[in-house]
């Protein structure tokens, strides 16, 4: 939840008054909504014009800087996602376990590309990733997987990029509705999440009974394809 401030440069409701009016309200980021008390019609249109202009971008951020560059960019308002996981380390007498980034190196945030420059200025922040030198959004359904295996708590991990296959989608579980790959390794299975515009995928252990199978062929900016390994590679 955001708490935004708009100064608007006249009074609304009595256009004659030249005097400008502030107008506070709260921003629900995963609802795409405004608190109810303070639903202003030019604010609303101000939200809609704004919301149509921001999308997810991908950002390089220096080795180890994915925390603090995250943290930087919320404290500047910025809307961020770290997917983190738990890894175990081994250090010289014990094993640990560590939260570590799901995708290394890159933090993820939405903005408007014309804002661009504040982001850039973030310390720890390398580049947004892209084409050439042309920002590439993330597509909303990828980041939406993510962000439902991340809240899901189930044990995920980081993964070679798979794009290809047929298509599976979750009908039970913490992941219900959720489409990807499934895979199937040494007798446990992985729905796997891919983030097309890092060539980066995120596995997730789930209960075989959860999935689907979906006919047809795999959309292509879908939030991950399908793919069942036969026998040989299983």
């Amino acid at each position: 939840m955001l708490d935004i401030r708009i100064v608007l440069p006249y009074n609304c409701e009595y256009p004659s008054k030249k005097s400008s009016t502030e107008v506070l309200f709260s921003w629900d980021s995963d609802r795409g909504s405004a608190s109810a008390a303070e639903r202003h019609p030019v604010v609303n249109m101000y939200l809609s014009e704004t919301a149509l202009d921001r999308n997810w971008f991908a950002l390089q951020v220096k080795p180890r800087h994915e925390k603090a560059a995250a943290n930087a960019l919320r404290s500047k308002g910025f809307e961020e996602f770290l997917p983190m996981c738990t890894s175990v380390r081994r250090w010289s007498d014990r094993w640990k376990e560590l939260q570590t980034p799901l995708f290394p190196r890159y933090v993820f945030c939405r903005f408007d590309l014309k804002d661009r420059l504040p982001v850039l200025t973030t310390p720890g922040v390398v580049s947004i990733v892209g084409t050439g030198k042309i920002p590439t959004p993330v597509d909303e359904a990828e980041i939406r997987a993510v962000q439902t295996i991340v809240k899901s708590g189930l044990p995920a991990e980081p993964w070679p990029f798979l794009r290809v296959g047929q298509l599976v989608r979750i009908e039970a579980g913490p992941l219900a509705d959720l489409e990807g790959i499934l895979l199937e390794i040494k007798n446990r299975h992985r729905l796997i999440v891919s983030v097309t515009i890092l060539q980066r995928s995120v596995a997730v252990e789930i209960e075989r009974f959860w999935v689907t199978p979906i006919r047809g062929l795999p959309r292509p900016a879908a939030a991950a394809s399908a793919f069942v390994p036969d026998a040989k590679s299983a």
